[in-house]
């Protein structure tokens, strides 16, 4: 396997939570229970619940292993990327047999949707921060924000949530993205925070729509306002921060390549491609360029902020 072929990995990605944290991606595009109106990968076209393999833990495995001995900074391994990486019916086997194999911690990021099996709990256990998304109380603004799987209903998810706390025995930091005009009311509010004090996550990360939304009627809340909605959930909750820049070591030998298996993922802005590479945005706007030439990223503008997306 050469250096620049990952096609499961992207990164790492400069994360608000993580550092620098390698993302593990198990799913075709856009495989996901949800098609939220604020996630940055579009619509998704056909939500589902059906757990698969979709790739050879192999074929994974290998591409991590490999890319760790190129000697750049990883300080978490992460499962998220195209869509809801608990769908994988690997995601388990691979947990415990990175930890094993690197010696690194691993992350999961979860729309929470499928907590409510055992059989999911059960596979996450090895993980040591799982990171659960929660953003309706009520099954009117859960049909609202998050689109979800016919099946899905609100209820069950919390009831998944808390029995997974239950049983783990790891970090849990639960996410709770607010989008102005849909689960910001106050009502709505207090009732999410009495779901979270019978969850009891170690953390309670409030964030909001930064980068271009499937929607745009998909708006973000302001600073102001998330500090005071932090106030109404306590002391274990925070605005999630921005990413304090760390550079990496090592620069990637294939820029281009680098640049596109980031992309594919979610929209990047010119700061965020310098924070994860390693590389100044001189040394950058050659490739940039020429990948704009060749159409295989395109820039779109989000809020006064240029991002990059895949054509």
């Amino acid at each position: 396997m050469s250096k620049k072929d990952y096609p499961h990995l992207y990164g790492p990605v400069p994360s608000r939570r993580l550092g620098y944290s390698l993302g593990v991606d198990l799913l075709p595009f856009k495989t996901c229970s949800l098609s939220c109106v604020y996630c940055q990968l579009g619509r998704t076209r056909k939500t589902t619940i059906r757990r698969r393999q979709f790739f050879p833990e192999k074929q994974i495995l290998e591409e991590i292993r490999d890319f760790l001995k190129t000697g750049t900074r990883v300080d978490f391994i992460t499962f998220s990327g195209s869509g809801e990486p608990t769908l994988n019916q690997s995601i388990g086997r691979l947990i415990r047999k990175i930890k094993k194999s690197t010696g690194r911690p691993v992350a999961v990021l979860t729309n929470s949707t499928l907590l409510s099996r055992p059989e999911v709990r059960k596979e996450l256990a090895a993980a040591d921060v799982v990171v659960p998304s929660l953003d309706a109380a009520t099954e009117k603004v859960f049909q609202k924000i998050n689109r979800p799987h016919p099946s899905l209903k609100a209820k069950k998810i919390i009831e998944g949530l808390v029995k997974f706390r239950q049983q783990f025995k790891g970090q849990i930091w639960l996410e709770i993205l607010l989008v102005k005009g849909i689960n910001d009311s106050l009502a709505h509010l207090k009732k999410l925070k009495e779901a979270v004090e019978k969850i009891k996550p170690d953390k309670i990360h409030l964030n909001t729509v930064v980068r271009p939304p499937a929607e745009n009627r998909a708006r973000p809340l302001a600073s102001e306002e998330l500090q005071k909605i932090k106030e109404l959930f306590g002391d274990r909750a925070e605005v999630v921060a921005a990413f304090r820049k760390k550079e990496q070591e090592t620069a990637p030998e294939d820029i281009s390549q680098a640049i596109l298996s980031i992309v594919r993922r979610r929209p990047v802005s010119l700061e965020d491609l310098e924070h994860s590479l390693g590389l100044t945005r001189e040394e950058l706007g050659l490739d940039i360029q020429k990948l704009l030439e060749q159409k295989k990223i395109k820039m779109v503008w989000h809020r006064d902020r240029e991002y990059f997306e895949p054509v």
